[in-house]
């Protein structure tokens, strides 16, 4: 999407205006820049809506070096309900987990 697509919206400089604080808020990505990791895009979500969020399995196995197995599909456990995030061409998966396997979320450990 331009600049010139949103102009039914009001004037070019004020259209530039609200796309520029959208992309530093980083609720916009410029083209050109590269999209989030899926773990920065995690991490950004927890943040925003106060969940936690770890990384499921396997993937937190690799993560310390435990195994070199690689999931094709990120799955990660949170406080909240279950749901799918598209981000590009990857599908992340949200699985609810219960308080006592989220514990230790900050922590190597967890």
């Amino acid at each position: 999407m331009s600049a010139k697509s949103l102009l039914h919206l009001g004037n070019r400089a004020a259209v530039d205006q609200a796309l520029s604080r959208l992309a530093e808020r980083g609720q916009l990505i410029r083209v050109g820049m590269r999209s989030p990791s899926v773990e920065q895009a995690v991490e950004g979500l927890a943040s925003q809506r106060g969940e936690v969020i770890v990384s499921s399995g396997a993937a937190a196995a690799n993560s310390l070096g435990l195994t070199t197995q690689v999931h094709v599909r990120s799955v990660y456990l949170t406080s909240a309900r279950t749901r799918k995030m598209n981000l590009g061409n990857q599908v992340v998966e949200l699985r609810h987990a219960p308080r006592w396997q989220l514990a230790l979320a900050n922590w190597p450990v967890g």
